[in-house]
């Protein structure tokens, strides 16, 4: 699978280019992600596409029990984070149903081969009561915002990519945003996979996004 070869090329030094490529803003956009969970402390999170562990040790450290799963081998192997993790895929995956009080899912959804699938296995995993937040790269509706964006994301990007990790692996990631749908129809998704108060917030002006939603149903016993 192209993805997976993908992301187990570029795995070594993904976390660095990472800082470079979102001028270290990507770890304050993740500590928002872990925040918006607004679960006890304790709850039990999976990090879907958990890679190096980022975001998954951000929520560990807000005080969630963390899982992790990831497709990649390589990013697993690298991983940074001190909570278990299983290698698989998105849309088919290993844990039982409503086993997770919270979902979180950065930067993944446009590599998902089949996202309805993916964000259906995470809907299953957790619990009615339970939350998701997921974010992702954005479109800025400002118009010299997205100017500025489409010439670093496009154009840059794969030029800080190839000097320092994988070029082909850096000019398909800013490509890879085509694969998203838009917000109308993102959240309508997670609607009919059963998410309700589906909300969305756009970052630094829409450089990224954090969409969250609560499983409906009654929630389960602890």
């Amino acid at each position: 699978m192209r993805v997976r070869a993908m992301f187990d090329a570029i795995a070594p030094r993904y976390d660095r280019v990472n800082r470079l490529i979102s001028l270290g803003l990507d770890q304050h956009w993740r500590r928002r992600t872990a925040r918006a969970l607004a679960l006890a402390p304790g709850s039990l999170v999976l990090d879907l596409a958990c890679g190096t562990g980022a975001l998954g040790e951000i929520a560990r450290r807000c005080g969630y029990r963390v899982v992790g799963a990831d497709l990649s081998a390589g990013m697993l192997a690298g991983r940074a984070g001190t909570f278990p993790a299983a290698l698989a895929d998105a849309s088919a995956l290993p844990f039982a149903t409503g086993s997770f009080d919270g979902v979180v899912c950065a930067y993944a959804l446009r590599n998902f081969t089949d996202l309805e699938s993916s964000l259906a296995e995470a809907a299953r995993a957790v619990r009615p009561g339970g939350r998701i937040a997921l974010l992702e790269v954005a479109t800025p509706p400002q118009r010299l915002v997205r100017a500025g964006h489409t010439l670093w994301f496009r154009h840059v990007v794969p030029v800080i990519g190839a000097a320092l990790s994988d070029a082909e692996a850096y000019r398909y990631l800013p490509d890879s945003v085509a694969y998203l749908p838009g917000d109308e129809e993102l959240r309508g998704l997670l609607r009919r996979l059963g998410f309700a108060a589906v909300g969305r917030q756009l970052l630094q002006g829409g450089l990224s996004q954090l969409l969250t939603a609560t499983r409906a149903g009654t929630p389960t016993a602890p």
